[in-house]
């Protein structure tokens, strides 16, 4: 497998500080290519929300850059990287909680994460960021640990109410600010011409699925300079509609 990997992160029109982080690395290895994104949102109503998200991609980074030649070496799964994140974001989850508690302050961060190895695919996300898989269309991956998404599923809200709820931004689970955490992971295998795209809640509130797929579907983004492009014009767009958030996209496209 090889992947085309960009991310972008902006600050947003409103924020003094961007609380959101992002990570992008690949390696070679003795299985080929292994190449891991992934984008954390600290969160926006506590203090220091930007530790809380670069500690945990911090740790990821680590973790690539670590255990990878022990994983391909003993065997590289789906299972064994899902024990590894598990271990390693309840651990974040404790660190964090710690930090804050000394400091008397509260913080924590959601992460939504993505590792591309042989033609497989393994994702974990934690809060309200999402992944999206683009191929012959669009389709959400992941599901949102949120108020908004739990309404939905009790059919006490409808998909258009819960864009403009007032709690849109209420989250059920994230590193640091929960007392146990239950990341959800799913998997699955690629295709040559397939993207993955990851963000945070401030990349998406203001567009739609279908201007994602247009502008970050294979078409339109042949290489990294043009991945970057349309990733930094969608970015625009959503401040031109006022959205308020720090904004953060992480993209891997399957090349071969």
């Amino acid at each position: 497998m090889s992947c085309l990997l960009v991310v972008h992160s902006d600050i947003g029109i409103k924020k003094s500080t961007n609380q959101d982080s992002v990570l992008a690395v690949k390696a070679d290895t003795d299985m080929g290519e292994i190449s891991l994104i992934a984008v954390c949102d600290g969160m926006g109503g506590f203090a220091k929300g930007e530790l809380a998200s670069a500690t945990v991609i911090r740790a990821l980074n680590d973790w690539f850059a670590n255990r990878l030649t022990y994983l391909v070496g003993s065997g590289f799964s789906d299972d064994g990287v899902r024990r590894e994140w598990n271990d390693l974001l309840k651990k974040q989850n404790e660190i964090i909680k710690a930090y804050g508690a000394v400091n008397g302050i509260s913080l924590g961060t959601t992460i939504v994460a993505a590792l591309f190895y042989g033609n497989r695919y393994i994702i974990c996300n934690l809060g309200d960021s999402r992944a999206y898989r683009l191929s012959n269309g669009i389709e959400l991956i992941t599901k949102d640990h949120s108020y908004v998404q739990r309404e939905i599923d009790a059919g006490r809200m409808t998909e258009a109410e819960a864009e403009v709820s007032p709690q849109r931004s209420v989250i059920l689970q994230c590193i640091g600010a929960s007392d146990d955490i239950f990341p959800d992971f799913f998997s699955g295998t690629t295709s040559p011409g397939d993207s993955f795209v990851l963000c945070s809640d401030g990349f998406r509130h203001k567009i739609g699925m279908n201007e994602i797929y247009k502008y970050l579907n294979a078409g339109m983004t042949p290489d990294e300079v043009r991945m970057k492009n349309n990733m930094e014009y969608l970015t625009e767009l959503n401040k031109y509609r006022a959205e308020t958030d720090n904004i953060s996209v992480a993209m891997a496209r399957i090349v071969s």
